[in-house]
């Protein structure tokens, strides 16, 4: 038996990777009668003559949007227009991140379509996620990039049309993944990329996903949501186990008001308990 990565899942063939070598791999059907299903990064044993995977390795962590396993690093993929610039839904993401114990690091793209203005107002957006301690960086700046991602298992995430195949052929012109204009009519971008795979660059385990429209947190418990909020921790309320929405004195409510914590980041976290 072998022990290798799955790298690439289309239909019921895993490709699998050990070294420099690549194996064509299907699951047993044992996998199925225990409702278990391998997953793009997984670590399996395989049998290198009948090209059946045998046992998945325990895995660090999972994600299902998009469907993957043992990450180090996501980037969340972030459009400011085309489509839109969604708070809620980056704010969303992060949570489901770091409730996965990834590290989310976040990547602007499309800046050259906003106006100046627009733009004074993303650099504002950007500084404030900086100070709350996530790396930051925009899609035009690939070498700072490059540089934090050495060595890492990295999975790039984001709604669809945010540009997640642009910046990964950035990274490397000769992978020339297939990307698409934003369709106007919606507003919003086409599926381009159908399958997870992993691709190796600049020494760095990189996977490229569909791309979604809506995230689900429900697994998740109001507790755990409430603290993905790092700017919460700062402040001890006077209510023991307070969640910040309904008490009249709430320490966090007053940093809201005060403009210290971001509204919109307050508002979101609201949205999000409603799950």
């Amino acid at each position: 038996m072998l022990t290798g990565r799955i790298i690439k899942n289309i239909s019921d063939v895993y490709t699998v990777k050990v070294g420099d070598n690549f194996y064509e791999c299907k699951a047993r059907g044992k996998f199925r009668n225990m409702g278990l299903t391998p997953l793009v990064g997984d670590m399996v044993l395989f049998d290198e003559q009948s090209l059946y995977i045998l046992k998945l390795l325990e895995r660090k962590n999972k994600l299902d949007r998009p469907n993957i396993s043992n990450i180090d690093v996501a980037l969340i993929i972030t459009s400011v227009k085309k489509p839109q610039l969604s708070l809620l839904l980056l704010d969303k993401q992060i949570t489901n991140i770091k409730l996965n114990n990834i590290e989310p690091i976040l990547v602007f793209t499309k800046l050259d379509l906003l106006s100046n203005d627009e733009l004074k107002e993303i650099k504002k957006i950007m500084k404030y996620y900086k100070k709350l301690g996530y790396k930051v960086f925009k899609n035009t700046k690939i070498k700072p990039l490059i540089h934090v991602l050495k060595k890492k298992v990295v999975v790039l995430t984001g709604q669809t049309g945010a540009g997640k195949s642009s910046l990964l052929n950035k990274f490397d012109q000769n992978l020339n993944l297939k990307t698409a204009e934003i369709s106007e009519a919606l507003g919003r971008g086409k599926h381009t990329t159908r399958h997870t795979e992993f691709y190796f660059v600049y020494d760095i385990l990189i996977a490229d996903t569909p791309g979604f429209s809506a995230l689900d947190l429900k697994d998740y418990s109001k507790e755990e949501i409430r603290d993905s909020f790092p700017e919460f921790s700062k402040y001890t309320c006077e209510f023991k186990n307070c969640f910040h929405d309904k008490e009249q004195n709430c320490k966090i409510k007053k940093q809201v008001e005060e403009g210290i914590i971001w509204r919109s980041r307050y508002e979101n976290y609201l949205q999000l308990l409603k799950r």
